[in-house]
């Protein structure tokens, strides 16, 4: 069966996708690597913010207590912080601020949470916490302007709901942690972002608590926010866990249900930050390594800005270290890219996201079709996947379009590909044997065989309607770039020639 795309527009694709992409924590942005990996991203996809945990933390060194002439004092330093924010502007992209964790002079407790050590209790003064935020918040409003500031969300804690992230989950604890620290950003200057609750999935009824909190009490709110994921819970092996996975619509859902929990509510037409997302919640899961990860959430990348202001993919690279520091090069980590900047097939789903235009002509569970101002259209194209059985998904998956383009004759058609034989470096890897360490040469072989396939083709423009058929692999990610060709090969040109043959005259 043929599809026939629309040749009027929808509507706009919306940028959801791209308007934030988290991290490993705040400190880490000070290594050469990260700042590396981080150039890479930003010139072959460009997110818009960027947001992890540990801004306040003790590796960033914020807060500092001292005991001056018998009496106890506290300097607010921000050398870390300004090398890193000023690395990120340099870079194109800007914070979305996580207040946490608790810098342990300040914490009532010594519950922490990852190999490094964030401290998940309350403060032990509420008016040492304001402080501390009011100098972060001032700071960074004095450094880089208000205007520039007011553009930055600014969230408070990561994950209340999980006893994990916040001791004991104490919804009143956080209610009052949030209304504390909400007063105090707005203290400083009113035009600035404030929101949360930052929850797990599995948690909703935090939501519409965290609603009738702010609402009650008039503590400002500008957005919402909460974190998706589709596993479950977590089987260990050494250095890794396998998971169940739901089906990518999963996902989706969890998307919309902010919104359908507070319609009606005094929170209903706030913005909707979906602040961290991913297949797995895990840092050691093989999935996110893979072609089928690509594939799986291609219709989440494709779709999710139907339902938030922003969904932010869990994380841009593996420089992460919240379950210590990785055994190998591949080990499961979130990131778009490995340490050492290879390209993991889910990096591609993100690069052909940002090639596409922002015209809607078409969209279907398996495609999604746009065109851009100079006319040219692009089909990205996803074979659908089993959560059940790697091997049950089909080996081939038909796909038959009819695409409107505005040119007289030709096409120039340009398709890049990712799937289990192409654009797989995690595949090629694991044919090396997996050497945790790959040496020189290895490396420079992963890295081309990180690369998509690329293939191009003309073809015929019949009646302002070209018709492509695309044949997608076991689990594959495809782009494909249709554009107007203008055929300007010179009158004297004789392909039959190229070997010395045919008439000379």
């Amino acid at each position: 069966m043929t599809i026939i795309v629309a040749e009027h527009p929808s509507g706009r694709l919306s940028d959801a996708w791209r308007h934030c992409v988290g991290t490993g924590r705040f400190e880490l942005a000070l290594r050469r690597d990260y700042q590396d990996s981080l150039a890479l991203v930003q010139r072959e996809i460009g997110f818009r913010h960027i947001r992890g945990h540990g801004l306040l933390s003790d590796g960033v060194g914020i807060y500092q207590p001292y005991e001056y002439q018998g009496s106890r004092h506290v300097r607010h330093a921000f050398t870390y912080v300004d090398q890193v924010i000023d690395a990120y502007l340099e870079l194109g992209i800007r914070p979305f601020v996580e207040l946490g964790f608790m810098p342990s002079g300040l914490a009532s407790g010594d519950q922490t949470v990852f190999w490094w050590g964030g401290n998940v209790t309350p403060p032990r003064s509420w008016s040492e916490w304001a402080g501390l935020v009011r100098a972060t918040v001032a700071h960074l409003v004095d450094r880089y302007g208000v205007d520039e500031v007011r553009g930055w969300p600014i969230e408070v804690w990561n994950e209340p709901n999980l006893k994990e992230f916040w001791a004991g989950a104490d919804r009143d604890a956080y209610h009052r942690l949030y209304e504390v620290t909400a007063r105090t950003v707005k203290e400083v200057d009113a035009g600035l972002q404030v929101g949360g609750p930052a929850i797990s999935p599995g948690a909703d009824e935090w939501m519409t608590r965290f609603a009738e909190f702010v609402t009650d009490r008039s503590v400002p709110v500008d957005f919402v926010s909460r974190h998706a994921y589709s596993t479950g819970p977590a089987q260990h092996v050494p250095f890794g866990v396998h998971q169940t996975l739901e089906p990518a619509d999963t996902l989706l859902q969890q998307f919309g249900r902010p919104r359908e929990q507070l319609r009606g509510s005094a929170l209903a037409d706030l913005p909707v930050h979906i602040t961290e997302f991913n297949s797995s919640y895990r840092p050691d899961n093989p999935i996110h390594d893979t072609a089928f990860h690509a594939a799986y959430l291609a219709p989440v990348v494709a779709g999710g800005g139907d339902l938030a202001e922003s969904f932010a993919y869990w994380t841009f690279s593996d420089m992460f270290e919240e379950a210590g520091v990785p055994t190998a090069l591949f080990h499961g980590g979130f990131g778009l890219l490995t340490h050492r900047q290879l390209k993991k097939p889910t990096y591609h789903l993100y690069a052909f996201m940002a090639r596409m235009g922002d015209q809607v002509l078409g969209r279907g569970p398996d495609h999604l079709v746009t065109r851009d101002a100079a006319g040219r259209v692009t089909v990205l194209a996803w074979a659908p996947v089993d959560v059940t059985d790697l091997t049950a998904s089909p080996e081939r998956h038909a796909l038959r379009l009819s695409v409107p383009l505005r040119s007289a004759g030709t096409a120039a058609v340009l398709r890049s590909s990712v799937h289990e034989e192409a654009g797989n470096a995690w595949a090629a890897w694991c044919d090396m044997g997996r050497p945790p360490s790959p040496r020189p040469r290895q490396l420079d072989a992963l890295r081309e065989l990180a690369e998509p396939a690329r293939s191009h083709r003309r073809l015929p423009v019949v009646d302002g309607r070209v018709d492509v058929d695309i044949t997608l692999a076991r689990h594959e990610l495809t782009l494909l770039e249709l554009s107007p060709m203008t055929d300007e090969t010179p009158p004297w040109w004789d392909e039959r020639r190229l070997l010395g043959l045919g008439d000379a005259t």
